[in-house]
């Protein structure tokens, strides 16, 4: 009988097929980013087929899978930035000039403890540091390391009640400049939130996150595209289901169209 290849070679194989899929379907757009990416046919087939091969691997392996991690002499000399680069508005502006010192994290929802957390208080708990490779719905990837707290010790200390199912995150950055409802959010399942390598990051290769990689605070999802690893948080919010957040697709781009799982 022939031997069964390892999670991580389909796991690679799966991601080169994404990748080459996406960034010709973003070449034949002749635009760039994700908002011309959710309206090209063949970028969402692509999604959906990765979809259909990731999501029945991903839940039956669970918490197990991990993402490739990389050695230091991979990480890029710069992490390139995508989507906001600098959230607009007077909040985030104040929230820079005094470096973050008034910002909090809110964790709420179906939590019995219900937590308030500075940037310092998470930078106090338990850490973990990780190179991870990136990888874009356009079709590119950059390879990073970051560090920061994992969601499931944060998610502990709230006390997940009898019920909970998806962990929802809002963020600071608008995505159209003019509308303050426009604000980007994402979730994922608790399979995603708990699993070991799912980061609240505050520091990416050695130095705090910059503003342009989503400072202060961003999420990193290791097992999922890119659109799936939210910027600029302010809450992290534990719901039942989804359906009377945004448009009830569970995520700015999957309102917009993209799938709501991006597993690769």
């Amino acid at each position: 009988m022939k031997k069964p290849r390892p999670f991580y070679e389909q796991r690679r194989e799966r991601r080169g097929f994404l990748r080459a899929g996406l960034a010709a379907a973003a070449a034949s757009s002749g635009l760039a980013g994700c908002d011309a990416l959710s309206s090209n046919e063949t970028a969402v087939a692509v999604l959906r087929s990765a979809e259909r091969l990731t999501n029945t691997v991903h839940r039956a392996l669970g918490r197990r899978a991990m993402a490739q991690e990389f050695p230091p002499a991979d990480i890029a000399p710069t992490f390139r930035p995508n989507g906001t680069t600098m959230p607009v508005g007077d909040i985030y502006a104040a929230m820079l000039a005094s470096g973050f010192a008034d910002w909090r994290l809110t964790v709420d929802g179906l939590v019995a403890n219900p937590l308030e957390l500075s940037l310092a208080q998470l930078q106090a708990m338990p850490s973990r540091t990780q190179i991870t490779r990136h990888d874009c719905v356009e079709g590119w990837s950059c390879i990073g390391q970051w560090k920061g707290v994992r969601l499931s010790h944060v998610l502990n200390l709230a006390q997940l009640k009898p019920g909970a199912k998806y962990v929802v995150f809002h963020c600071l950055d608008r995505m159209e400049e003019d509308n303050e409802e426009s604000l980007y959010y994402g979730s994922v399942d608790l399979d995603d939130a708990f699993h070991e390598q799912t980061l609240l990051a505050w520091e990416l290769n050695g130095r705090p996150l910059p503003v342009e990689n989503g400072a202060p605070l961003r999420a990193r999802i290791e097992r999922q595209l890119g659109y799936k690893q939210p910027k600029y948080l302010r809450r992290v919010q534990v719901v039942a289901g989804f359906g009377d957040i945004g448009a009830g697709k569970g995520g700015y781009w999957e309102d917009q169209g993209y799938n709501w799982y991006a597993g690769i």
